[in-house]
């Protein structure tokens, strides 16, 4: 039972957008894809890929599902009516946090600070100022450290991107990172994080339309962490806060869809979830799966960039 698993974020008509240099799938360009799908895939529900892995139908040779992360406001207003109209599903997982309670995620800090500036040199100037200021503090390195390391090419991202991306996702200590992420974001971006993340993100009340139209909403943690690094407390209030927010919205918490953000997931996090009932997780790992042999909370997906349009 082979299943393509496509994976989305933002989905915007990115020319004239705001941030035209965000990286995501132009408007015109996801409605041609779904008109692709449409004639070469049988595009399945949420309900169908629980129940193959249960035991339960089979899934068609050429199925697809459509998964959507992170709760952009994209996705309620760009993304919900070009499913409706083809009589399509797709999958949605937000992170409570940017939805209930309006944190602007420090993963899409990174991506709109990037988004915002062309030239990636003033961004990587004052990364090293902020690093050569702060060489006093415990566990960080010299800026020839960092740039040494993660400041080459990599698929899609030129070494300044990657090296840029890498900083202020991981490399540095956390606590560093956040004042510096923070600090790029009020000066490249805007000093309003809370109207930024308004803007930005759907809210429950559209979550809940999106319910009743049929779409399937899922879990993705509270605050985006990367859930492998937390310890077992740490991942027990992730799961909780995921399966409260569900429960609020009406959604599904039984037999329910994990989407790990950054695709981390460990052993002890698998079996958290299983004890509290969840069917399916989703990583970040490329290629197609095979419902018979696949663990169930190991999916790999295709992003969308992987897959064609016409």
């Amino acid at each position: 039972m082979p299943l393509t698993i496509v994976t989305y974020h933002f989905v915007r008509d990115l020319k004239n957008s705001r941030y035209p240099a965000i990286k995501g799938r132009d408007l015109s360009e996801f409605k041609m894809q779904l008109d692709y799908f449409g004639r070469n895939h049988e595009i399945v529900t949420t309900a169908d890929v629980v129940d193959a892995f249960g035991g339960g139908s089979t899934l068609p040779t050429n199925a697809a599902w459509l998964t959507f992360d992170d709760g952009y406001k994209d996705h309620y207003t760009n993304v919900l009516p070009a499913l409706y109209e083809r009589g399509m599903h797709g999958a949605f997982f937000p992170s409570v946090n940017a939805i209930a309670h309006g944190e602007l995620l420090d993963v899409n800090k990174a991506h709109f600070i990037r988004a915002a500036e062309s030239d990636p040199a003033p961004i990587i100037d004052e990364i090293r100022t902020f690093i050569e200021e702060n060489q006093e503090q415990d566990g960080i390195l010299p800026f020839a450290a960092y740039w040494d390391e993660h400041a080459k090419p990599v698929r899609y991202d030129t070494a300044e991107i990657w090296f840029i991306k890498s900083v202020l996702q991981r490399a540095l200590p956390e606590a560093l990172r956040i004042i510096l992420i923070d600090k790029l974001f009020q000066m490249f971006v805007s000093v309003d994080q809370k109207g930024f993340a308004a803007e930005l993100y759907v809210s429950q009340d559209e979550l809940r339309m999106m319910i009743q139209c049929g779409m399937y909403i899922g879990g993705h943690g509270a605050k985006h962490d990367r859930l492998d690094r937390l310890d077992d407390k740490g991942q027990q209030e992730e799961v909780t806060a995921s399966l409260d927010f569900l429960r609020g919205l009406g959604a599904p918490t039984t037999n329910w869809v994990m989407c790990y953000p950054h695709g981390a997931n460990d052993e002890k996090l698998r079996a958290l979830l299983r004890r509290n009932g969840c069917a399916i997780g989703l990583t970040i790992d490329e290629g197609t799966v095979d419902a018979a042999k696949d663990d169930p909370l190991r999916l790999p997906r295709l992003d969308t960039i992987e897959l064609p349009i016409t």
